[in-house]
């Protein structure tokens, strides 16, 4: 009598792993996008301000201010101001208030989109109350409206230290109340300051 061997089964190898628990994998955290450099930044500049963080008047100053930027309030504000106390402000503060929906529908949409940076940890309880943002931490939309606005706010101006003062306290309380890394700051801040001297250029003031 002739047996007919069974045929052979194939072999699996078996993983223990997060798949097997049902987890899926986690995905692997994206790189800085200024790399090396960005990493030794962000951690100078937060090791810097740590101690400020937790002073009263601090806390005061650079939570207002970040408030006050939310939806470029502050620069809206600034720009009303101008076009109903000078000589043809009017055109400043509609160019001002177009280029402001511009650079926010460019940074928070366009640019933002291209980068998945996490923000900040913040695991302590904060001294004042603060909009948590969703999109991408890289750039900071503050600083990149701020420093538009102040490009065009200075231009004939005679307070230009303080429309850029000003953007500086906004863009830099970003970090004060860990909202943003210290680059994404920097970057906005150029990105805005590009963006605010391309709208001179295209919508110039008549004199």
């Amino acid at each position: 009598m002739v047996t007919t061997p069974e045929p052979e089964r194939p072999l699996h190898l078996v993983v223990d792993g997060p798949e097997e628990a049902g987890e899926p994998p986690e995905p692997a955290e994206p790189g800085h996008p200024l790399g090396k450099v960005g990493v030794a930044l962000d951690d100078a500049v937060d090791r810097l301000w740590e101690p400020l963080r937790g002073n009263p008047l601090a806390d005061r100053i650079f939570y207002t201010a970040s408030e006050l930027g939310d939806f470029s309030l502050i620069w809206h504000i600034a720009g009303t101001a101008r076009g109903l106390t000078t000589r043809r402000g009017h055109r400043e503060a509609a160019r001002l208030a177009l280029a402001l929906g511009l650079e926010s529908a460019l940074v928070n949409g366009a640019v933002k989109s291209l980068f998945r940076r996490e923000r900040p940890l913040h695991e302590e309880e904060r001294p004042h109350n603060l909009r948590q943002p969703l999109t991408s931490s890289f750039p900071s939309g503050h600083a990149s409206a701020a420093f538009m606005a102040a490009t065009l706010l200075s231009e004939r101006s005679r307070v230009k230290p303080l429309w850029y003062g000003l953007a500086g306290v906004v863009a830099a309380s970003r970090i004060h109340v860990r909202i943003h890394h210290a680059s994404d700051v920097v970057v906005g801040a150029g990105v805005g300051l590009l963006i605010g001297r391309a709208v001179r250029k295209a919508v110039r003031l008549s004199r």
